[in-house]
């Protein structure tokens, strides 16, 4: 019987039961088979499953959702370094991993909180895909598209906090998954956020890292402001304290493991 140590740590939040819970599988010298990757990705059955494998300087890494492989995922990310500076590495400060899909990504100790650096996301205007009418039933303010998902800016905090989307709709887009936006109404928060992602397996990610590459390039430019606080309003709810730093963006924010523990798997 063959063992994969596994962890789960709740991302951006200050205890357990808030943010956004991420498996974490450390690998020794080899990635699994695609199909075993998203086999226990779907056993997991959260948000992200991370698997990560230590090279001489950094760690690769690559993230699956319960449905498919993803581009970027930023709380499995933070819940990586929490269990690498932690657990496995308690000296360090900071760890860098490296995607086949985003390059190279950094994340530093600094104080309570786990800051990741990630590379900005490039926004383009566009029109508002008719499932996306259908699966909201109200029309946002602005509809930008950036490389993986679509943003719609509503008004208000209220309209993004009463979205109850039709997910079979919402499915039917062409995009990892749907951001949806608008300005907080407490002064100690610049902006909140939602993240429907059905065609990725996940209805609402509670807190979604990924998501502020786009989001913050967005708000530094509308506030004219580069230090920014969000708040993602979903039932679990997360606060990301966020940079924007041109062509890169710093997220950060607390973590809390939940479990550690092992997969069995027959020889």
């Amino acid at each position: 019987m063959k063992k994969l140590p596994i962890y789960q740590v709740d991302a951006f939040a200050d205890a357990v039961f808030k943010g956004n819970p991420a498996a974490v599988v450390t690998l020794e010298k080899d990635w699994l088979s695609d199909e075993l990757l998203q086999n226990i990705a779907a056993e997991n059955n959260l948000a992200e499953t991370a698997y990560i494998i230590k090279r001489k300087d950094h760690y690769d890494i690559r993230w699956f959702t319960p449905a498919t492989e993803v581009d970027l995922c930023g709380h499995a990310t933070l819940a990586s370094a929490h269990v690498i500076l932690n657990l496995l590495e308690q000296k360090n400060k900071q760890v860098v991993f490296q995607s086949h899909r985003s390059g190279t990504l950094t994340v530093t100790q600094n104080k309570e909180q786990l800051e990741l650096d990630f590379p900005t996301d490039v926004l383009e205007k566009t029109d508002l895909p008719e499932a996306l009418i259908q699966g909201f039933g109200v029309v946002p303010t602005e509809i930008w598209k950036g490389k993986t998902d679509y943003m719609l800016v509503f008004d208000t905090q209220d309209q993004v906090e009463a979205l109850q989307p039709n997910f079979h709709w919402v499915a039917r887009v062409e995009a990892r998954g749907i951001i949806v936006t608008a300005p907080a109404k407490d002064t100690s928060i610049d902006f909140v956020s939602r993240f429907f992602a059905p065609q990725s397996g996940i209805d609402e990610d509670p807190v979604t890292g990924s998501a502020h590459t786009s989001l913050v390039p967005y708000w530094a430019k509308r506030l004219n402001k580069t230090t920014l606080v969000a708040h993602q309003v979903s039932p679990r709810g997360g606060i990301v304290h966020c940079q924007h730093q041109g062509e890169r963006v710093k997220l950060a924010g607390k973590s809390s493991l939940y479990l550690e523990g092992n997969i069995l798997l027959e020889d």
